[in-house]
């Protein structure tokens, strides 16, 4: 399969080797979400659980979850049965130990584990019914991931991706963007009482994330189908979905 055109390595350019940083700020992780969003991240993981909730699935996977902000939200909807196994999962296990410390009480069909979304041995072919990542996207190589996010997918299984986004009215987004250039840096180094990483990565991944229609284009060239997106707050953030066509070949390879 040819590869994707606009594919970088990864937006914000974050190499997980030589930056700790989610492990440094694992205990302020839902703090900062607030802060850099003002709070309206809560309503953007809230959809991205309705969505998956108007699908009928048994195994969700979600990667990159962080604390599990969106495990949390599917298990609390108002649809969840027992039915439902949630696999909750991040490469780093200082946010993974969060992530369970939030749900472990909400019963044995929930696991976590610690998986790297760029290669996931451990994750059979076929074997999920919806793939999650909610701003995870932006640090990792996109082409690894959408590769084995189609890999892992049963034959129609959901992808859904919530992702920073650029706004398309260009006056809006110059501002937005001049924003978060000046002041964000201002705001991040006092919540993450002085830690640049934190916010560097935010910025540097907003700036060189593509736009949703670049997105959708980019995951289309993964073979997956019925792809479609929504902007969210004018666009700061979009929900991308996507389903892996019936009886669909693994042939992944570029």
């Amino acid at each position: 399969m040819n590869k994707p055109e606009h594919l970088s390595s990864n937006a914000a350019n974050f190499e997980k080797d030589n930056d700790n940083v989610f492990g440094r700020i694992a205990n302020k992780y839902d703090f900062l979400c607030d802060v850099f969003s003002f709070g309206i991240h809560r309503l953007w993981k809230r959809k991205v659980a309705d969505l998956i909730y108007e699908r009928d699935w048994e195994t969700l996977l979600d990667v990159a979850s962080g604390t599990g902000a969106i495990a949390i939200r599917t298990v609390r909807h108002k649809k969840n049965t027992k039915d439902h196994h949630i696999i909750v999962s991040d490469i780093n296990p200082k946010m993974l130990e969060r992530a369970e410390e939030k749900l472990s009480h909400y019963g044995k069909n929930i696991t976590f584990r610690i998986i790297d979304a760029h290669a996931m041995p451990e994750v059979a072919d076929n074997s999920v019914d919806v793939y999650s990542i909610a701003f995870g996207l932006k640090i990792c190589d996109r082409e690894k991931v959408l590769s084995e996010a189609f890999r892992v997918l049963r034959p129609s299984g959901m992808l859904v991706i919530l992702e920073s986004s650029k706004i398309p009215w260009k006056l809006i987004q110059t501002s937005y963007f001049a924003y978060m250039r000046i002041v964000m840096p201002f705001i991040g180094w006092a919540a993450s009482g002085g830690d640049r990483s934190a916010y560097k990565y935010l910025l540097k991944g907003i700036r060189n994330f593509p736009d949703a229609e670049g997105l959708a284009s980019e995951i289309e060239g993964y073979k997956f189908s019925n792809v479609s997106f929504k902007r969210l707050s004018l666009g700061i953030v979009a929900i991308h979905q996507a389903t892996k066509p019936p009886q669909s070949s693994q042939d992944t390879h570029h």
